[in-house]
């Protein structure tokens, strides 16, 4: 036999399990995986499609922000009618819609430092987890730059929070989204943060972070990574390839 088809010793693969949530060292009968193995596979990648298809509760969560961050929350929608048309037409997903454009319209004209932007993206279930508790630990330490009202955008991929930066005439857009679900992580939000954001930005003009939940990267952790871009990006007056990330133990709330 190849050495490489060789199963994996238990005493190892048990290891290798502490260590990660990915699927490794999987017992095998035959050819075929073991029906423990195979029935949480299944149950995972049914997670993962119900947290694609799922719809934000979006008046929910603006009454959470409300209640605990105290800040005006505006709820906007994207192009896409629904969800069927956000996962087949993408650029739909990532301009407004014309009642969007006319609550915007009605805001103050004056800069502000910062915009955030919680959209919905491909986990609902992301945003609804986390948006709010991350917007606790983020808010004080950002307390020193002025902020547009929040703004939740249904059906909305991460190009909108360019739309909506220009509109509210931000210096920065933090656009919180619910990322792509994997097998092990139906419910794992990013932060991309974009220096003046305005239609036709890049992502390579983009920083982000990435796999912000309670099993991956913690709100303490993502809201001291989220501030360190936030006050390098209004020294050097830029975010994405050129602005790099602190190094390990940098940033203050790293190691919570």
């Amino acid at each position: 036999m190849n050495d490489s088809l060789q199963p994996i010793a238990p005493s190892l693969a048990a290891r290798l399990r502490a260590l990660t949530s990915a699927r490794v060292g999987l017992a095998r009968t035959g050819v075929s995986l073991e029906t423990a193995d195979l029935l949480d596979f299944q149950r995972c990648h049914a997670q993962a499609r119900d947290a694609v298809h799922a719809r934000l509760d979006s008046g929910a969560l603006a009454a959470e922000i409300e209640s605990r961050s105290r800040p005006e929350v505006l709820r906007l929608h994207s192009e896409a009618k629904s969800r069927a048309e956000y996962l087949q037409r993408p650029d739909m997903g990532r301009r407004l819609n014309e009642a969007s454009r006319v609550i915007l319209a009605e805001q103050p004209t004056d800069e502000v430092d910062l915009a955030i932007i919680i959209a919905d993206g491909l986990s609902a279930i992301a945003v609804e987890r986390h948006a709010a508790p991350l917007l606790l630990e983020l808010l004080p330490r950002v307390s020193d730059l002025s902020l547009a009202p929040i703004c939740i955008v249904e059906q909305a991929r991460v190009a909108i929070g360019d739309e909506i930066g220009l509109a509210l005439n931000s210096a920065i857009s933090v656009v919180l989204i619910g990322e792509r679900p994997g097998l092990s992580s139906p419910d794992s939000l990013g932060a991309y943060i974009t220096w003046h954001p305005r239609p036709g930005r890049t992502d390579a003009e983009r920083n982000c972070i990435s796999n912000i939940r309670v099993e991956g990267l913690s709100y303490a952790q993502a809201a001291a990574q989220l501030s360190y871009y936030l006050s390098e990006a209004r020294r050097l007056q830029l975010t994405g390839i050129p602005l790099k990330e602190a190094a390990p133990g940098l940033m203050e709330g790293q190691d919570r």
